[in-house]
């Protein structure tokens, strides 16, 4: 018992062997092709982060040239402001003059 028998002997020679080095060949290839895959996505990732970073970095500066400044913003403001007052004083002055007309009617009738 002892001895291996050469049925035995010839099974793994002709059966196991081969079907062994078939499978370590799918596994090293299947291997190969994955690392070959990850090393390409890794390329595609770094190029399309360069391009989104140059193109993020092309966009504040045309956002930092077309764009007010602040100071721009507050000269605007105060000069809306001082329009919106001196259209409020003619309203006033409009309402007033309008409450005069009517007291007047209100007195001749």
């Amino acid at each position: 018992m002892t001895e291996i028998s050469e049925e035995l002997v010839w099974w793994i020679t002709v059966v196991d062997l081969p079907a062994l080095a078939g499978l370590f060949w799918l596994i090293w290839r299947t291997r190969r092709e994955s690392e070959v895959a990850v090393r390409h996505l890794r390329d595609v990732v770094e190029t399309r982060n360069s391009q989104m970073r140059e193109a993020l970095s092309a966009f504040k500066l045309e956002v930092a040239k077309s764009y007010a400044s602040i100071s721009d913003m507050k000269e605007l403001e105060t000069r809306l402001v001082g329009h919106l007052l001196r259209i409020e004083a003619k309203l006033d002055s409009t309402a007033m003059k309008t409450e005069a007309l009517r007291a007047e009617r209100a007195l001749e009738e």
